[in-house]
């Protein structure tokens, strides 16, 4: 048995004393999690790409699996129901040849729908309906039971953080690969072919669609084409690209000046850069990710004086609001089984904790804990349709914008752990 599944062992350990006790905790005998099934086109025999249910590959790390259960119960091995019928025109469902199955009862079945429940009060969670549900006798996605378990995920064991670091290094040679694509001369598609090369995933996989944005693209925050030509000038190339290790996502982004950037863009990148590993260091336990929002805001608006983008004191564009319109998103967010993953607005009660209004993008508003692992991602953006509410304002170095306006932006983002002593960088510096 290798150290990863001993990590894991351990891993399937702590959820079975945790479900046992959150299940207690709400009166249930036990708990049935679908993983799902893949959305059908409309009008079409063909379906979308699957991810089964978080909690589902949370116990199991298996994000393809579709039509599956699995039965929960405290003081019993959690039963698998897999849906693998007999099929030539598909490979049916299987498990790996890992230590970690044994863990469970593994029962093979030919239909989806879902298996009978022993005699007690049970929920059924995941895209499950009150229908399914209630033929069976139990609650569907009771909220409480839901935000109770979704609590589980967010501090993370051994062995999660271990998956989690191999998706960022196979995620990182994926990043390698598509700079040197784009520093060739190819065009989006080429970069993205280069960086699923090298990841060693195919698209369909992905923990999200990679965001591949050439030039102006960059500034477009969740870009979703890829385009075949490629372009006259190579000013710059906004990477934001994942991967997917046994059901656990990485999510990094790097930016790079191409051979015919603006002289005043590989100090912008620099510069975001170095801001990035400040907040970085600023990662501890009992920390506000709030607070850390608004010293990405301070530390825009110092950068922005300093490479001559607005002639203005820092503290002055700080207060205007300017540094909105340059990154309009949160710095960051939780990353588990999901990219955005869950209970990143709540207190330790489950109580709502809404984003400031000043940033209501932030998708993590809650104290850090040890055990976290969160992205921190501060962008600077040339967006037009938000640096025109500011066109009147003198300060800003309007021709100097004008000159990077075909760069796009800039996203420099890396995943941490977070530890009682200090940030665990998952993400190499090397990428």
């Amino acid at each position: 048995m290798t150290e990863l599944h001993r990590q894991q062992h351990d891993h399937l350990d702590r959820l079975q004393q945790d479900y046992a006790r959150v299940l207690a905790e709400h009166r249930y005998d036990g708990v049935l999690l679908y993983s799902g099934r893949p959305a059908r086109h409309f009008g079409d025999d063909q379906h979308a790409s699957f991810s089964a249910y978080g909690h589902f590959v949370h116990w199991t790390g298996q994000a393809s699996l579709a039509h599956s259960w699995l039965l929960v119960r405290p003081g019993e091995p959690p039963t698998l129901y897999l849906y693998a019928p007999a099929d030539f025109w598909h490979l049916p469902a299987r498990l790996p040849e890992e230590p970690w199955v044994a863990r469970f009862r593994v029962e093979l079945r030919d239909t989806p729908e879902p298996p009978p429940l022993p005699r007690g009060r049970y929920a059924v969670l995941g895209e499950a309906s009150p229908a399914m549900a209630q033929a069976l006798g139990a609650a569907a996605n009771p909220p409480a039971l839901v935000a109770a378990l979704d609590e589980l995920r967010v501090r993370k064991s051994d062995y999660e953080v271990a998956c989690l670091r191999k998706a960022n290094r196979r995620a990182l040679a994926g990043h390698r690969a598509a700079r040197d694509a784009f520093l060739a001369g190819g065009a989006e598609l080429d970069i993205q072919l280069a960086y699923l090369g090298a990841a060693r995933q195919r698209e369909s996989e992905l923990p999200y669609a990679n965001i591949v944005g050439v030039n102006a693209h960059g500034g477009v925050l969740h870009y979703q084409h890829y385009d075949l030509e490629p372009p006259g000038k190579r000013h710059s190339l906004l990477l934001d690209g994942g991967c997917r290790h046994r059901g656990y996502c990485a999510d990094i982004t790097r930016t790079w000046p191409g051979p015919d950037a603006a002289p005043e863009f590989a100090p912008l990148v620099e510069g975001l850069t170095a801001l990035q590993q400040r907040l970085i260091a600023g990662l501890a336990p009992g920390g506000s990710f709030v607070a850390l929002q608004r010293r990405l805001h301070e530390g825009l608006a110092t950068l922005l004086v300093e490479q001559q983008l607005v002639n203005a004191s820092a503290e002055a564009v700080l207060e205007s609001g300017l540094t909105r319109a340059f990154c309009p998103h949160g710095l960051g967010h939780l990353l588990g089984v999901q990219v955005h993953d869950v209970a990143g607005r709540v207190d330790a009660e489950g109580r709502p904790l809404p984003p400031p209004a000043e940033h209501p993008s932030l998708r993590l508003t809650r104290e850090l804990e040890a055990g976290m692992v969160v992205t921190m991602e501060p962008g600077l953006y040339l967006i037009p349709m938000l640096l025109e509410a500011h066109r009147h304002r003198p300060e800003v170095a309007w021709r100097r914008l004008e000159a990077l306006a075909d760069h796009g932006g800039i996203r420099i983002e890396d995943n941490v752990l977070v530890t009682a002593e200090g940030p665990v960088n998952l993400t190499s510096r090397e990428g």
